[in-house]
């Protein structure tokens, strides 16, 4: 369409490995965020001239959906993504930073818009800033016993990334690192989307509203999580309504902020199929 705006089609599935239905009649909000993030990255790539051994680190992510428009009888319905990109910071011939803000549609009609802000380091700048964890890459992370999969809002136990703790209303991160979708690929750090997730499950055990259809995510990474250290996630109810909630989730580690995020949530209505 333009240097900074394009146009693409997402297929969702109505089933997923880990994306998949959180009731009986929604798809996940949450992958409305997984797109953004890898559409970002192939953006970066294809079309502002990030080399292919890029690591990326996300600043902020914000997702607004309507959840009623997220039903898995319209799942065959593709996608119509519109994407500007803006705050483009070039290093040299390369990329430094971006945020890249989409607009989804599904024949025509509006499931959720999202931004996010992706900064760009060469593997050399990489490697001197991580040394020492990707000297510690092979070291095993211990698996935690999960929460009960109802409590976190998922189907399977497997999935489920919050270890209990002694305190009302915080966890432990739960960091498995042979997920086959949460790590893919060996990593020296917890990925963004796995804070994330974490945030959602926790506002899903936080509040007890079940299925937690997120209509609002806001969320702010301050720094890497780590694998070796325990990463705490603690929430706050801010505001209940009849049917809807409102949760604020924090990451600490090694006494820091590692993240903070803002879920809202209304219960499913039960609406006619766009089909």
């Amino acid at each position: 369409m333009s240097d900074t705006r394009f146009r693409f089609t997402a297929h969702w599935p109505a089933v997923h490995p880990f994306f998949g239905p959180v009731d009986d009649s929604h798809q996940d909000p949450m992958i409305v965020g997984e797109t953004l993030r890898q559409a970002s990255m192939v953006l970066a790539h294809a079309e502002f001239g990030a080399p292919a051994d890029t690591h990326f680190v996300m600043y902020d992510l914000t997702v607004t959906t309507d959840p009623s428009a997220l039903l898995l009888s319209d799942a065959a319905e593709p996608v119509e993504v519109d994407v500007v990109c803006s705050e483009v910071r070039r290093r040299g011939r390369g990329l430094h930073s971006m945020r890249t803000t989409m607009e989804f549609r599904r024949a025509g009609h509006f499931v959720a818009r999202g931004t996010g802000s992706t900064g760009c380091t060469s593997p050399l700048a990489y490697r001197r800033l991580r040394a020492r964890q990707l000297a510690a890459l092979d070291t095993p992370v211990p698996l935690l016993p999960g929460i009960s999969p109802q409590v976190a809002g998922r189907a399977r136990a497997e999935d489920v990334v919050l270890a209990p703790a002694d305190r009302p209303g915080v966890w432990r991160l739960r960091v498995d690192t042979g997920h086959p979708v949460l790590f893919p690929r060996p990593n020296d750090h917890v990925p963004g989307m796995v804070l994330f997730e974490a945030a959602r499950q926790a506002a899903a055990a936080a509040s007890g509203l079940h299925p937690f259809l997120p209509r609002t995510m806001t969320a702010t990474f301050d720094r890497y999580a780590e694998l070796h250290s325990p990463c705490w996630i603690e929430t706050d109810v801010l505001d209940e309504k009849p049917g809807e909630v409102a949760v604020r989730v924090s990451g600490r580690q090694d006494g820091e902020s590692v993240f903070s995020a803002t879920l809202t949530s209304a219960r499913p209505t039960r609406v006619r199929s766009s089909s």
